[in-house]
């Protein structure tokens, strides 16, 4: 029986644009600069609520009652964890540009080069595997830790505690939130108690997000891999077992190999219906016919797909929007992270580490 290894995990950081956060292999905005854990307040051992949640989980999970108070006890309130996790204040106007700027520059361009031609069996058979090509993984990890140069320095037992049982209630979803951060907190110990690591050890980011792919708790226990075959799964260590992890993660949420995440789109002023086509948001639902009688236009190969779309809005700021037809490839990577301008950064991250590997 393969054990999961979370003895070396850490995860990634805060990014400096507020983007949505995912229930499934993020939890929080992708890195761009270090945040460090601020410990206020006392162990997690004085809250008779966080004693009532170790005994249920334990009894859910069949573990020892000891042991899941002792490591939820010794958990510490980390105060500048909350105030990370709330949205941008409203009215805070969204900018693409700005944001491609922060994950498209030439460190990590250059960082992904060499990543993919270190690896590049490895990514052939994940493609193999999962049917997801190189630059999509290689765009992923790209975004979210610089291929492991930022994974965290959080403890993970921290960082879920806090967000278990102090989640901000000014967060508009907090109670949903909330019950999604107990939920991973229940699965990183139901994974700690199979292995004979430290659940005080493993370090991620400030979400509690874990590895180079930054997967939470619960999306190791149902998509990371031991691609390595080494009998462990290290999403720290083992580069293998990062890139079929996010191979196997994407073909969970729907990746079709050989197809397009996006789409070149123009409009038809005289018949176009914006908002019929925007009321999806990123959930694609047009057919090609269908988009186009709501006035979007596809040019060339575009106009022969048969999948559905959606149309992907991108804010800059004051200026005119950028605007895409989003397939269900671009919608399986918004299930990494909520949010189409990090599914565009990782498009297009990918795009520029292929072209730069041809120079």
């Amino acid at each position: 029986m393969r054990r999961f290894s979370t003895k070396f995990f850490s995860g990634a950081l805060v990014a400096l644009v507020a983007c949505a956060v995912s229930t499934g292999a993020v939890a929080q905005k992708p890195a761009t600069k270090r945040v460090t854990a601020v410990q206020g307040g006392a162990p997690y051992a004085t809250r008779a609520d966080a004693m009532q949640f170790a005994d249920d989980v334990a009894a859910r999970n069949q573990l020892d009652r000891e042991w899941v108070r002792t490591t939820i006890g010794s958990a510490r309130y980390l105060s500048n964890v909350p105030r990370l996790m709330l949205p941008a204040p409203a009215g805070t106007p969204k900018n693409w540009r700005v944001y491609r700027s922060r994950f498209i520059d030439p460190v990590r361009i250059a960082a992904g080069v060499r990543f993919w031609r270190a690896n590049r069996a490895t990514l052939a058979r994940a493609e193999a595997t999962y049917g997801v090509p190189p630059e999509i993984i290689v765009g992923i990890i790209g975004v979210e830790t610089i291929y492991g140069q930022n994974m965290g320095n959080f403890r993970v037992i921290d960082a879920l505690a806090t967000l278990a049982f102090d989640f901000p209630q000014g967060h508009p979803r907090a109670a949903e939130r909330q019950a999604f951060f107990r939920g991973e907190l229940e699965s990183f110990l139901s994974t700690e108690s199979r292995t004979s690591a430290d659940p005080m050890v493993p370090l991620g980011s400030y979400a509690g997000a874990m590895g180079m792919p930054q997967f939470m708790p619960s999306s190791i226990a149902k998509y990371a891999v031991d691609f390595d075959g080494d009998g462990r799964i290290d999403l720290i260590h083992s580069v293998d077992d990062v890139i079929g992890s996010v191979g196997s993660y994407f073909k969970a949420f729907g990746w079709q190999p050989g197809r397009p995440a996006i789409l070149p789109v123009r409009f038809d002023e005289a018949r176009l219906k914006k908002a019929v086509l925007l009321a999806p948001d990123i959930l694609p639902t047009f057919s090609a016919d269908s988009f186009t009688a709501a006035g979007g236009v596809l040019d060339g190969d575009a106009q022969n797909y048969k999948g559905l779309i959606a149309l992907i809005e991108l804010q800059n700021g004051g200026e005119a929007p950028t605007y895409v037809a989003g397939t269900q490839n671009f919608y399986a990577i918004t299930r990494y992270n909520w949010s189409s301008y990090y599914a565009m950064s990782v498009l297009e991250l990918g795009r520029e580490v292929r072209a730069a590997m041809t120079r």
